[in-house]
Formats: C-alpha cells, sequence, structure tokens
C-alpha cells in the first residue's frame, strides 16, 4: 500500500547508501506549503465533517440526551466511505471508555459503529462523594503507595512522587460499569532517572483505584555506541549556521539536555554541517542517531500510510539527547511530543537504536488513534503495535550497520548476553512472552501479552517455519500445527495500520483485533481474498479465533 510522493520529498535509496551526512540547503529551510500543507488541510476539512456529523450521529445511535460526540479523528477512503473516530461526554463530562467509530457510506449512510463499550451510558448521580482535593490527595496517596515497587520489567521503582494535579470528574465506563470518577495525573521519578506521569482514575464514591496508566512509554537497555553510522540529514540554514531541524518534516529537531531532567534543551548547531563523529565522544553523534531515527518514522509512516507525523498533523517531534547521568532508558511523553535518550551507562552508551525510536513514536501514534488501554490485552495489543512498527522503521531505512530483522531491541542487549529484548517468530524465547493466546494473556505484563501480536504479525508476514532472512534464523510454530505462508510485511503492515486507525479503540483486545483486522484486509485486498484468508489463519496460528 505504497503511496508514491513527489521527488524530493523523502530520501532515496541512493542517498542512504552513499554515506552522504550533509543533505542541507538554504532553499531547504524555507520549503513551500506543497503537499505537506495541503494534507494538512484535507484532513481539518475531515474532522470538520467528523464535527459537523457529531450532533446527528449522536440521535441516530439514540444515544441519551447528556450524552454528546466530540470529534477526534477521520479516515476518508478513495470511495468516499468515512470512518469518523469520536470520544463522548455525558452532561459535559469526558466518559472514559465512551470512545467510537462510525463508517458512513459516501453518501452519509452509517454502515456500522464500533464501540469501546456497548454499556449504555447512565449514571444516577453527577455530585461526588469524595471532594476533588480528596481525590486528588487519593490518588497521590495510591502512587506513593509503590514507591520502591517496579511496575513493570521496563520500569524502574518510584522514588519519589510530587503533588499531584487537580482531580477532574469523569464517568468511567472502560469497564462496562459506568460510573462517577476523577482523572488525576500524579507525577514523579523513577530510580534510575525516568520522569512518571501517571493518570489515575478513582471511583468518585468510593476513592478506589479503577485505572492506572503511565504516560511515559519507556525502552529501558544499555547501547554499545552510534548505531546509524554515515548518514543523510535534512538541516536548516540560519544566517550562517546550520540547526539541526528538519522543516521539511514538520520542523522536528534535536536538541542536548546536558546532562538535565527538564525543559526542552537547546537545539544543535553547526557551522560546517558535518555532524558527529560516530564515536561517543562527540556529542553530536547521539543527535545525529536521533534525528535520523525521527526522520526514518516520519519517512515510513508518509511513505507507507500518508501519514503526517505522529499526530497526522503535520507536525514534527522534538528529540532529545544526554538525558540526565548515566541514564539507561529512553522514552516517548505525549505531554511534551518528545523523544527524549539517556547516554547509558557511563553516559558512554547512548540508547539511540533506530528500532527504539520506532517503537517510543508509535506509542504517539497509538494514543493518537486507537488510544488502546495500557493494560490487559488491550496493553498487549498496544506493546505490539510499538514493536511491529518499530520493526517496519528498521526495515524500511534497511541501514548496514543495523540490518533489519525481527528481533526487538537486538542492539542495546538489555540483557547483558547478546541477546534481543524480545523475538517476534516465536516470543517465547524470551522466557515470558506468549506465543498464543489463552485467557490468561491478559494478565501478563504487557511486554509479555504483547507476544501475542507480536507473532500473529510474523506469522502473517513470513509464514511459518524455519527460514532464514538477512542472516538472521527464524523458526517460528503455530499453536494448531498449520503451515502458513506469508503475505509479506508491507501487506501485513497496512492491515495492522488500517485496524489501528479504523477499527479499533481503547478497549480492544485480542479477539475483536482479529475482527478488526479482518474488516481491514477486507477493504483493501477484498473479502475472500488471499490475504483476508492469511489474516484468519495467522491469527488462529496464535490460537485467537
Amino acid at each position: 500500500m505504497k503511496r508514491k510522493l513527489a521527488a524530493g520529498a523523502v530520501l532515496s535509496a541512493t542517498a542512504l547508501l552513499a554515506g552522504v551526512i550533509q543533505v542541507s540547503t538554504a532553499a531547504q529551510a524555507a520549503p513551500t506549503p506543497s503537499a505537506q500543507a495541503q494534507a494538512a488541510q484535507q484532513r481539518e476539512a475531515v474532522l470538520a465533517v467528523a464535527k459537523g456529523q457529531a450532533d446527528p450521529l449522536a440521535k441516530a445511535l439514540a444515544l441519551g440526551g447528556q450524552e454528546k460526540l466530540v470529534a477526534k479523528d477521520a479516515v476518508v477512503d478513495a470511495d468516499g466511505t468515512r470512518h469518523l473516530r469520536f470520544e463522548r461526554t455525558y452532561a459535559g463530562l469526558p466518559v472514559l471508555g465512551g470512545d467510537l467509530v462510525v463508517h458512513q457510506a459516501a453518501g452519509g449512510s452509517v454502515k456500522a459503529v464500533d464501540k469501546a463499550v456497548t454499556a449504555q451510558i447512565s449514571v444516577p448521580s453527577l455530585t461526588p462523594k469524595i471532594p476533588a482535593d480528596q481525590a486528588a490527595a487519593q490518588a497521590s496517596g495510591a502512587v506513593q503507595s509503590t514507591v520502591g515497587i517496579a511496575a513493570d520489567k521496563d520500569e524502574s521503582p518510584l522514588t519519589e512522587v510530587r503533588q499531584a494535579g487537580a482531580a477532574q470528574l469523569v464517568v468511567w465506563a472502560a469497564d462496562g460499569n459506568p460510573r462517577l470518577a476523577y482523572r488525576t495525573t500524579v507525577e514523579g521519578v523513577r530510580a534510575d532517572g525516568t520522569p512518571s506521569s501517571q493518570l489515575l482514575v478513582t471511583d468518585a464514591a468510593s476513592g478506589q483505584v479503577l485505572s492506572s496508566h503511565e504516560q511515559v512509554q519507556t525502552a529501558t537497555g544499555t547501547g554499545n555506541g552510534v548505531f546509524v553510522g554515515n548518514v543523510p540529514l535534512t538541516t536548516t540554514l540560519s544566517g550562517s549556521t546550520y540547526q539541526l531541524k528538519d522543516a521539511s518534516r514538520g520542523g522536528q529537531s534535536t536538541s542536548d539536555l546536558k546532562g538535565r531532567t527538564s525543559g526542552s534543551g537547546t537545539l544543535y548547531t553547526d557551522a560546517d554541517n558535518k555532524w558527529g563523529t560516530g564515536t561517543v565522544s562527540s556529542g553530536q553523534s547521539a543527535a545525529v542517531d536521533a534525528q535520523f531515527g525521527a526522520a526514518a518514522t516520519w519517512d515510513y509512516y508518509k511513505n507507507s500510510f500518508g501519514r503526517l507525523g505522529i499526530k497526522n498533523n503535520g507536525v514534527g517531534a522534538t528529540s532529545r539527547v544526554h538525558y540526565g547521568k548515566n541514564y539507561v532508558n529512553a522514552f516517548w511523553n505525549d505531554s511534551c511530543f518528545c523523544m527524549t535518550y539517556g547516554d547509558g551507562a557511563s553516559n558512554t552508551h547512548p540508547l539511540t537504536e533506530i528500532d527504539v525510536a520506532g517503537h517510543e513514536m508509535t506509542h504517539g501514534v497509538t494514543s493518537a488513534t486507537a488510544g488502546l488501554n495500557y493494560s490487559g490485552e488491550s496493553g498487549g495489543l498496544n506493546e505490539a503495535t510499538s514493536d511491529i512498527f518499530g520493526t517496519m522503521v528498521e526495515f524500511s531505512a534497511n541501514l548496514p550497520t543495523d540490518v533489519p530483522d525481527y528481533l526487538i531491541g537486538e542492539e542495546i542487549d538489555l540483557n547483558g548476553d547478546g541477546t534481543p529484548l524480545r523475538y517476534m517468530d516465536k516470543p517465547s524465547k524470551d522466557g515470558g512472552s506468549a506465543d498464543s493466546w489463552s485467557s490468561s494473556v491478559g494478565s501478563l505484563d504487557v511486554h509479555y501479552s504483547s507476544g501475542v501480536g507480536n507473532h500473529f504479525f510474523y506469522l502473517l508476514a513470513e509464514g511459518s517455519g524455519a527460514k532464514t532472512i538477512n542472516g538472521v534464523s527464524y523458526n517460528s510454530p503455530t499453536s494448531n500445527g498449520s503451515t502458513l505462508t506469508g503475505i509479506g510485511r508491507d501487506k501485513a503492515a497496512a492491515i495492522w495500520y488500517r485496524a489501528l486507525t479504523v477499527y479499533w479503540t481503547s478497549t480492544t483486545n485480542y479477539k475483536a483485533a482479529r475482527t478488526g483486522t479482518l474488516s481491514a484486509a477486507a477493504d483493501l485486498y477484498g473479502a475472500g481474498s488471499a490475504e483476508y484468508n492469511a489474516v484468519a489463519a495467522a491469527w488462529s496460528g496464535v490460537n485467537v479465533n
């Protein structure tokens, strides 16, 4: 599902292999509005359609008199079919779990609706039994009780909990039992220096914690130096100085935190437009990795799906390098719309591997689309989505210094013995991930329950059995003993992306993911097509039937 772009819009394969770092001119500093601005305008026009449809659709769907739909996103197919994504409010309060997608024919008639929950939204009273300040204090106390305890294997223990933000009254419906609740953000710091921003939902009557979501997504590990080698970079000429800022990709840029753990950092500049030395002794080398990783992620989504940036609004993210001291993490944070990298052990192993960049920034894409909850089976799908598209970014970049594979975090050596963090062909090889679905999958850590989605994707793309790809040996089994033939990773990714952006909601589990990907395959390749049948067979191969 590749889309052809105008010449010069992306880095060519020839340029990637030429070892050229400098690809900047004064003209690139101020690109014309061109396709990027037009696409942004088109998206705003589509969103305007969704906003205009909100009230009529609320009536057509027989929502209650106190319920309203709020447009979040919209996708329009070539044939005019519209997929309008909405959040929901009740008596003016956000409904968590009230999101839905309305699928309309070109003429406007409703073809189908996908809801996060089917329960009728109704609460007996809009008056909370617990005041807002008490709810904020209780949320802070709930987080405080986890000090010294790691939330999951990718997060170090909390060491500091700061003042909680104001508690916002909401309606909690994600579990199918709508009730009045509070949503509170509690800030903190983890033992390894990672900032923590936990979003808690608590019952407005009892104070019970209904949901907890760490908004700072991390990929933890230690690296082995600078990863991308000699690569081209698009920069901005300002006066006589070059800035590590890419106007052709939404103004995305890279800044130097210089060991700090807050702030936006200092934008990198250079006199001769030659950045870094490939060694950690030059602070610019990590910045080259970060800037190229952001560009490769932008290019992959744009070339493959026509998506302009993480939020599909033409705005590029900021990358920050040299975060903290001896910091062995990298993380994406929606609140600053930024990607942040530490320098690793002894400040000599920057965490700037390309699939780390693709993985973490994909959390932003998921947040902007389906908004998959970061717990249970939805959390596993969230992590699998980041693994899948982090892998696709790696294949798309096709660097000779980081040969593409279906191994997650293979360069950063998280385990300290040269093994990758996760394996897509047989997830259980990591000692904890699930190869196939079972009723207990939802209770696993999301980095382990992601194995079901990762394994499905590998089977769909490459098929089952033993094979060697780019010098790496794989041997992927199926839970039902079937022999599968892959349809190729580009088609597999196109199906997953369409399901994510058109059919899935915040509460989608693996059974619903199967339904969504089958719908996506039917849209792209036809119901009953070889690709459609391959999707069904691959899900059966991981025991999702």
